[in-house]
């Protein structure tokens, strides 16, 4: 999931060099949502992660 958000990112990016403003702009906004999706998830495997394994 980060990787598409790092995809988006450099799509934004390259839209925004060459001046399609609406293009970079729904880009940014999806690399932003996948981003914060992905460290939502993150955190939530740190917390819950050992407790789901450490059954003996």
């Amino acid at each position: 999931m980060l990787r598409y958000a790092a995809i988006f990112l450099v799509i934004a990016i390259i839209a925004a060099v060459f001046g399609f403003g609406g293009i970079a702009a729904g880009a940014a906004g999806i690399a932003k949502v996948l981003f914060f999706i992905f460290i939502a998830l993150f955190i939530l495997s740190l917390l819950f992660g050992k407790r789901l394994f450490d059954r003996t």
